[in-house]
């Protein structure tokens, strides 16, 4: 009797979804201002679960050119991914674990910045702190969409912590 009632349930239980544990961390960063852009950007790291590839790579969104063009109004943004020593260099804020379809979602928001047409990046509308905060709320995450630290990258992240309180750096 206890064999049977030890196959009834597992019989049931393999009704039911597996919980996948998504291996791709989404760690959200920020760069002390310098001559170095951006100043806030994503890192994922992991494996995706679906398809056993590996992920190592970071995105983050600024002016193609940095001039003092930026201060007059809209220029020309793309989406960058920045090389090791620039990611050791700077400080990550908090991490969030991805699902393969978070992950995709993930991809396809890279893509949809990276084709914005025309002059993307504009320093008070569109800069790579926007570009974080659409990312976390993307994920999930609560933003302040009338945040007063959209120059302050690393100000404004902390913000979001905030608003956040299960996050953990």
């Amino acid at each position: 009797m206890f064999r049977y009632c030890v196959l009834l349930i597992f019989a049931i239980l393999s009704q039911f979804p597996a919980s996948v544990r998504a291996e791709v961390v989404a760690t959200f960063y920020s760069h002390d201002f310098g001559e170095n852009f951006p100043h806030a950007f994503v890192r994922l790291k992991g494996k995706v679960d679906s398809t056993g590839e590996a992920v190592d790579t970071n995105y983050g969104f600024t002016a193609v050119n940095v001039s003092p063009a930026i201060l007059m109004g809209s220029v020309k943004g793309i989406v960058e991914t920045r090389r090791a020593h620039y990611v050791a260099a700077s400080q990550p804020h908090f991490s969030v674990q991805l699902s393969d379809a978070e992950y995709m979602r993930f991809m396809a928001f890279v893509e949809k910045w990276r084709n914005l047409p025309g002059k993307s990046y504009h320093l008070g509308r569109r800069n790579c702190a926007h570009f974080a905060m659409e990312a976390a709320a993307l994920l999930g995450l609560s933003v302040n969409r009338q945040s007063r630290y959209f120059k302050k990258p690393k100000t404004f992240l902390i913000e979001v912590m905030g608003l956040n309180k299960g996050l953990k750096p």
